[in-house]
């Protein structure tokens, strides 16, 4: 089928709600989104992130196909990025993996999972080794305390809230009909609503998905004049792994954690000096931060942690699942539904092992 002069109704304003959103209304089709909260994502998962879209780095916990999602979203960010009236901060320096000596097991068991991903997704750039010297050339300040890391060249990252308000500042000007604090399930349209409805609600899609659940994760948020970090890195530790991601003006986005809960409560003293120690454990400059923020939420997942696109009627399409890897897969999913908006179908879909249920 071609698309024409549709109506879309998309529910949830999260990342891969708005960015269907915007491209739908490029396209000139007439468009509404609603979501319970505002336009700063408040309870979208995509607010509390890293913004990091580092495929072989997350390879160690991706199955392949999500591995390839990344890679594929890696030159589709740029593209989605450069129309936007307001710039969003954007980087391809590459990933530095660091450990501590006593953690060289962890370090040799890393090399062998990104070696073995390469070996199968080899369109993945190779993993570098660095010595002292090679520390040096990457990420100087780090040389004093890391005499050894993995580079992962061609990784990037992007700053989430600032994307976040890009991309709400577009729906604004392309003339989506914005229902901001205005939640709706499935059945509030009926069978003989007009145009498409596309679920992007995230955990909020549980009374029509019953297999969601959330896992939920802690970012801090610090401003640390006296750290220079030039890319994402992350700390390689048995027990508490951690990344740090260097956003504009020494803002410093710290996490990692993964807890099987859907408690949305405050932070964690525990995941917050577990945090906030592998920062200081990186470089010692984070110890005169100040905290701007801990953030929590909870990101949906399915069974296998694995995203899906299912069609639950002729114009009713849900997908969700989007687990830790949003802004690594967000452009892929795009993509895919685009596909299945205009022809029913989506090739890449076997590429990216996604679970597709259409009718």
């Amino acid at each position: 089928m071609t698309l024409s002069n549709t109506s879309f109704t998309i529910l949830g304003a999260g990342l891969l709600g708005r960015l269907l959103a915007v491209s739908l209304a490029r396209q000139g089709h007439s468009v509404a989104i609603y979501d319970k909260g505002g336009p700063l994502g408040e309870h979208s998962a995509a607010r509390v992130a890293g913004g990091m879209i580092a495929p072989l780095a997350e390879s160690a916990v991706a199955e392949h196909g999500v591995v390839r999602m990344g890679r594929h979203s890696l030159t589709r960010w740029p593209e989605l990025l450069a129309p936007l009236a307001m710039p969003v901060y954007f980087q391809q320096e590459g990933t530095l993996l660091v450990w501590h000596r006593q953690d060289a097991q962890e370090a040799t068991r890393m090399r062998q999972q990104l070696e073995s991903t390469r070996a199968t997704v080899t369109e993945l750039p190779a993993m570098q080794m660095l010595d002292s010297d090679g520390m040096a050339q990457i990420e100087p300040a780090l040389a004093p305390r890391f005499a050894q890391g993995m580079y992962l060249p061609g990784e990037g990252q992007l700053d989430n809230r600032q994307l976040l308000a890009s991309l709400a500042g577009e729906m604004e000007r392309l003339g989506v009909q914005l229902h901001w604090n205005t939640p709706r399930e499935l059945g509030y349209f009926g069978a003989d609503h007009p145009g498409w409805l596309l679920d992007c609600r995230g955990l909020g899609a549980r009374g029509d998905w019953s297999q969601l659940r959330g896992v939920r994760g802690e970012v801090i948020r610090l401003h640390a004049p006296e750290v220079t970090l030039q890319r994402p890195t992350r700390l390689l530790h048995p027990r508490y792994p951690a990344y740090i991601a260097p956003k504009e003006n020494n803002v410093f986005v710290i996490g990692a954690t993964e807890i099987e809960s859907e408690d949305l409560s405050p932070a964690s003293v525990r995941s917050t000096l577990e945090l906030l120690s592998a920062a200081y454990a990186v470089h010692p400059g984070f110890a005169e931060a100040r905290i701007l923020e801990l953030s929590v939420q909870c990101r949906p997942a399915l069974p296998d942690n694995l995203p899906a696109v299912r069609q639950l009627a002729a114009r009713t399409l849900q997908v969700n699942g989007m687990y830790r890897h949003g802004y690594m897969i967000a452009p892929a999913l795009h993509d895919v539904v685009l596909d299945v908006l205009e022809g029913g179908t989506s090739a890449r879909a076997a590429e990216f092992d996604l679970s597709m249920q259409l009718l």
